[in-house]
């Protein structure tokens, strides 16, 4: 009868556990569908095309790699952008985008399905979307149970946060970079869990894609190493820490080093010295275990005071190796963007370039709520969760959140990296919560009092079967390879603590009426969460930055598509081989839409390049002139946002204009366009501002639009309302007024004027000597 009742019991777990596995299928495409669906808002309410201005570079690149294949990619060199200068494009850009959406273009066309460039850019970043649910899945499933691994899953699919840099149209490295970062901790956390080398291995390829794909990989390549020293310190270290962490630190480096963009970096620059250093601690340790295994306790001190001491000499010989590689940078071999990571202030006192891009700058509270919402108040709890009970895994996404809210609060471009985890701990937080208040309300249904107990004992979910194993393997240590006498000992004290927990979770029971209403605000805080993501998606993120909307007080849209015009102006009404000089943000939509060379663009490599065209802005008109004719600019294209109240235009960028060209050129101060500290544009603006060019192409001619010269954006009327130009001439302005095109006027129309003054002077002068000698001597 028992064997009968166990096999009966047995059947029954199986059948649950396979209808729990098809259900979980099911859910995922459901999860994948709504991540994908969820960010066509902006190809609905608009169309399909390209937003902001980075993905017009990528897009750029992806229609040269499709038409001329890999070895032209490689190693083509752009003339049009960075005049006189050029770039080589192969070297200096992350591939993985445009490679990746350059395969799924040609995956559909040798289907027959015949989509165009522009179509797989636009709908690239939904469906690594989707991806990034499912890497998201995975990951939490391996922290804490299936439950919580589709929970995570779906908020991650409507998170704010993320929405925002992958909506269709958002061509950006961010679309496939996410997917790649959560897709790497995965297979370092199910290396860490089961000591396969074969995931060891896929975990490096990861890592090169991500390498591939996005400047960020160095967070991977530091979180991880502090996530191996942080087992090390806490006693924490087995042999499944080596196999996920050592094959990652020698292929992740040797892949990475292929990236043309990266090169000798991935070993030259300081943010992948921890990775190296801790590379040389775990084999350290390692060897420390491994002699402990093999020699009495006696020989054993000896061995560990050689091998310690040798360990020291070789630490301390690799860092001064790297002190000495990186002595000579300014830097000490870390980049701007790190360091501006590391000293918020650095970017602002030394690079006022990094500091004037507005993603760079520090969250307000505000776009907290705005890009996790709710989560915000979930991730305390799933931290907490996390600690019942503590494994590897789980003491690693503990340590990713901290880290990225850090580098969130520094940096706004970064709650990018804090929305996987966001979602993770929410994800553990909500699956424990509904685990408890189910089983609560379970315990206390009537009729069911009598068959608790067993239910409680057989009916455990994934992820408390998880929780058991994994901790039971986090407690083996590399010379703990028990024997048939070790498990006879220790299988008791095993069966003893699994029984404690169970009994613990049969205490842990709440009333049912607050179990009710747990679950019923639980419920309505996921609807707020919903009703907020989708609002996100479909009002707040979806709007393209190149074509604009607003609507008025009585509710009718207006569409201001005048960056688009004034593109197809240069593109129809200018020779292809002239030069146009604007501030470096519109650089790449100036190259990809209207095919004509720039001066600088987005990508602000050469600081010196970029600060040459500020001091330009920031000059009289007849300096500029000079400087821009000395760099064969033909035109010169200013986005202005003051008749209709944009308030992203040139005259509000100015004053980064001015600290760049500061920079580098010190006649330039930015005291000088400032009134007791304050900048105006209006009567009591400084003489230097009101006779600098950017004021001057800015608001020529604005005077006629209302006949006052009301910025709607600075809220006042401007201080020089009429004057004229005498080095540039209008030459297009679009229907809002937003971009102005001024072409410089030729040099030639005013030398020559010159040369016929001065020749007129001079045979006025000549014939007045002449009849003066005539007079004195008229027969000569």
């Amino acid at each position: 009868m028992a064997d009968g009742e166990s096999s009966k019991e047995a059947t029954a777990r199986t059948l649950r556990n396979a209808f729990g596995n098809v259900l979980s299928f099911f859910i995922l495409l459901l999860i994948g569908v709504l991540a994908f669906s969820i960010r066509l808002f902006s190809v609905i309410k608009y169309e399909s095309v390209i937003h902001e201005f980075d993905p017009y570079f990528n897009y750029r690149v992806t229609q040269f790699l499709t038409k001329n294949g890999i070895y032209d990619f490689w190693n083509w060199f752009d003339d049009r952008t960075w005049y006189p200068l050029g770039r080589v494009i192969g070297g200096t850009v992350y591939p993985g985008l445009t490679l990746t959406a350059g395969t799924l273009w040609w995956l559909l066309n040798s289907l027959n399905i015949p989509l165009s460039v522009e179509t797989v850019c636009v709908f690239t970043a939904p469906i690594f979307s989707a991806f990034a649910s499912w890497a998201t899945y995975l990951l939490t499933k391996e922290v804490k149970g299936t439950g919580a691994g589709l929970t995570a899953a779906v908020l991650l699919a409507m998170v704010p946060s993320y929405i925002s840099r992958s909506v269709a149209g958002s061509y950006d490295n961010e679309a496939v970079a996410i997917f790649a970062l959560i897709f790497t901790f995965y297979l370092y956390i199910k290396t860490l869990n089961t000591g396969s080398l074969f995931y060891a291995t896929l975990n490096a390829l990861a890592y090169f894609y991500m390498v591939c794909s996005w400047g960020g990989y160095t967070f991977i390549i530091n979180l991880i190493p502090m996530h191996v020293l942080l087992c090390i310190v806490t006693g924490r270290y087995s042999s499944r820490l080596y196999i996920a962490y050592a094959p990652l630190v020698v292929l992740g480096t040797l892949l990475a080093a292929l990236v043309p963009v990266v090169g000798f970096n991935a070993v030259m620059t300081s943010e992948h010295f921890a990775s190296f250093l801790v590379f040389i601690i775990i084999h350290v340790v390692a060897l420390v275990y491994h002699v402990k295994g093999n020699l009495s306790p006696r020989m054993f001190k000896v061995a560990v005071t050689l091998v310690v001491s040798v360990g020291l000499v070789v630490c301390c010989a690799m860092i001064a190796v790297l002190i000495a590689l990186v002595a000579s940078s300014p830097t000490k071999g870390w980049s701007g963007r790190s360091l501006s990571l590391l000293d918020p202030t650095y970017a602002s006192k030394y690079i006022p370039i990094i500091a004037s891009v507005s993603e760079h700058q520090p969250p307000t509270w505000p776009s907290y709520f705005m890009d996790i919402n709710v989560l915000a108040f979930l991730v305390p709890a799933g931290i907490i969760a996390c600690f019942l009970p503590l494994s590897d895994a789980s003491s690693f996404v503990v340590l990713y959140i901290v880290t990225s809210v850090y580098f969130s609060g520094v940096m706004v471009r970064l709650m990018l990296v804090l929305a996987p985890a966001a979602c993770i701990m929410s994800g553990i937080a909500l699956s424990e919560a509904f685990n408890v208040l189910t089983r609560s309300i379970k315990f206390q249904l009537p009729g069911s009092s009598g068959t608790s107990q067993s239910r409680d004992t057989s009916l455990n979910t994934d992820g408390e079967h998880n929780d058991i194993a994994k901790t039971e393997k986090m407690d083996e240590t590399v010379k703990e390879r028990p024997s048939k006498k070790n498990r006879k000992k220790e299988k008791e004290p095993v069966e003893k603590a699994s029984i404690r927990s169970r009994i613990e979770r049969r205490l842990l029971v709440l009333p049912l009426e607050a179990s009710v209403i747990a679950i019923i605000l639980l419920v309505l805080l996921g609807a707020f969460y919903v009703v907020h993501c989708v609002w996100a998606a479909a009002e707040a993120y979806s709007a393209p930055s190149i074509v604009l909307t607003t609507y008025s007080r009585d509710g009718g849209l207006h569409v201001f598509d005048d960056f688009r015009e004034a593109y197809a102006w240069l593109s129809h009404n200018t020779e292809v081989d002239d030069k146009v000089a604007s501030w470096w943000d519109y650089g790449y939509q100036t190259t990809a839409m209207a095919n004509r060379t720039v001066i600088v663009d987005n990508n602000t490599w050469n600081n010196t390049h970029i600060a040459t065209v500020g001091t330009a802005m920031s000059s009289p008109e007849k300096a500029a002139w000079e400087i821009f004719n000395s760099l064969d600019v033909k035109y010169v294209l200013v986005v202005f946002g003051g008749l209709v109240g944009y308030p992203s235009d040139d005259i509000n960028k100015f004053l980064w204009m001015v600290r760049i060209g500061g920079g580098v050129f010190p006649h330039i101060k930015e005291p000088d366009y400032l009134r007791d500290g304050q900048y105006r544009i209006d009567s009591q603006a400084t003489p230097t501002m009101l006779n600098c060019l950017m004021y001057k192409l800015s608001y020529y001619r604005f005077v006629e639009t209302d006949g006052k010269a009301f910025d709607r954006v600075r809220q006042t009327e401007i201080g020089k309302k009429y004057f004229k130009l005498t080095h540039f001439e209008e030459v297009f302005t679009t229907h809002h007024w937003m971009v102005r095109i001024y072409k410089l006027k030729p040099p030639k129309n005013r030398i020559r004027g010159k040369t016929k003054k001065s020749k007129l002077k001079a045979s006025s002068t000549s014939s007045s000597k002449r009849s003066a000698a005539g007079k004195r001597n008229p027969w000569h």
